[in-house]
């Protein structure tokens, strides 16, 4: 064979996916193959000698150069491509699809921290880190920097309010105010200059606009200044230094607790979403009022609202994932999928024998008289 012919098996995979109208070369593939993205293929020794040959392409590789042919671009990182697919792989497979295979894990961190490090939120504490200890010139650089790069963004209104308005036939309430740029800037300066040259009234602003367990700012200013005066137990503020490294705990974690964490983000944007979706009048039931229930318990939706996305991009998930590495989010995950196990029955409408069916029908009439009344 001429020195840079494809091979056989590589022939067998772009037949394979052509067939599928997906277009891949055979230097793609080598190039692929060589970053460490797609699996070699299997060979079998035919004697002393006499080489190796492949017998069959493994399904493996079909579906990796398939995966990465998806959400590969001209021009387009690869590392964007694999935090993609990294994200497709951990989702649930319809009928009668095929199951994406994982992608390489040690890609998969090189990709994380690539582009936690180029993210705006790790640059901007990288930079309040450095303005430390310039006295109030830095502070007033560090704000000024701050109050450009962050933008301010509006927290998803409460949707049992929405499907109350609905449902009375009154105004739908806007977006709810979600915590505006001085508030965040508050927590990076906290991060990067200490509290202490913060203070804990601005933190206490900060952390109710963030909608923190439903606190308000007096329970925030109550609680932190109990603790300033030895009246309750120290804050841990080093936790706050800690929560702002994201880069650091995707570097140590194991390659299980990276899978871990994807289990844990895809699994909340699912309980996010019938979160959400009552409050567009979808049909309420004993298992979803728990969950709900739950959720309000731990004081967890505004965190939620924060954190998902419905269609995040690489550098929204990568954000999102490192974050689900730490507590409270796991903890959260496990304490909703224990109500789910304990009554599973999401779509079944009480007294209602037809199940997800009738779930789904009771929904869609209940949208077009809503829709006929509006």
């Amino acid at each position: 064979m001429a020195r840079g012919a494809p091979s056989p098996a590589d022939l067998r995979v772009i037949r394979e996916l052509a067939a599928r109208e997906v277009v891949v070369t055979a230097s793609q593939l080598e190039s692929w193959r060589r970053a460490g993205l797609l699996p070699r293929h299997q060979r079998r020794g035919l004697g002393r000698g006499q080489g190796s040959v492949v017998d069959a392409v493994d399904p493996v590789v079909v579906e990796s150069a398939a995966a990465l042919a998806r959400h590969l671009r001209q021009g387009r990182d690869r590392r964007l491509a694999v935090l993609e697919w990294f994200a497709e792989a951990g989702m649930g497979v319809r009928p009668g699809a095929v199951e994406v295979p994982e992608p390489s894990i040690g890609a998969v961190r090189q990709a994380l921290v690539w582009v936690l490090e180029r993210s705006v939120s790790h640059r901007l504490v990288e930079f309040a880190r450095s303005a430390a200890g310039r006295g109030e010139e830095g502070q007033d650089v560090l704000y000024a920097t701050a109050g450009r790069l962050v933008a301010p963004r509006r927290g998803a209104a409460s949707p049992a309010l929405v499907r109350a308005a609905l449902e009375a036939g009154e105004d739908v309430p806007v977006e709810a105010e979600g915590p505006d740029s001085r508030s965040m800037v508050h927590v990076v300066a906290a991060i990067g200059l200490g509290v202490e040259e913060v203070g804990a009234d601005a933190l206490a602003e900060a952390f109710a606009a963030f909608g923190m367990y439903g606190l308000t700012v007096e329970d925030w200013a109550r609680m932190l200044g109990a603790a300033e005066r030895g009246e309750e137990p120290p804050v841990d503020w080093g936790l706050l230094e800690r929560h702002a490294d994201a880069v650091g705990p995707v570097k140590r974690a194991s390659d299980e607790e990276l899978v871990r964490a994807r289990t844990v983000l895809l699994g909340l944007r699912w309980f996010y979403g019938l979160y959400v979706m009552h409050g567009l009048l979808m049909p309420d039931t004993p298992a979803q009022a728990a969950l709900r229930q739950r959720i309000d318990e731990w004081g967890m939706f505004p965190f939620l609202d924060h954190l998902i996305t419905v269609s995040p991009s690489p550098g929204q998930f990568a954000e999102s994932l490192a974050v689900c590495l730490e507590p409270p989010f796991d903890n959260l995950y496990e304490a909703l999928m224990e109500q789910l196990a304990a009554d599973p029955y999401i779509f079944r409408i009480p007294g209602d024998d037809t199940g997800a069916a009738g779930f789904g029908e009771t929904w869609i009439r209940t949208l077009r008289e809503q829709t006929a009344a509006g």
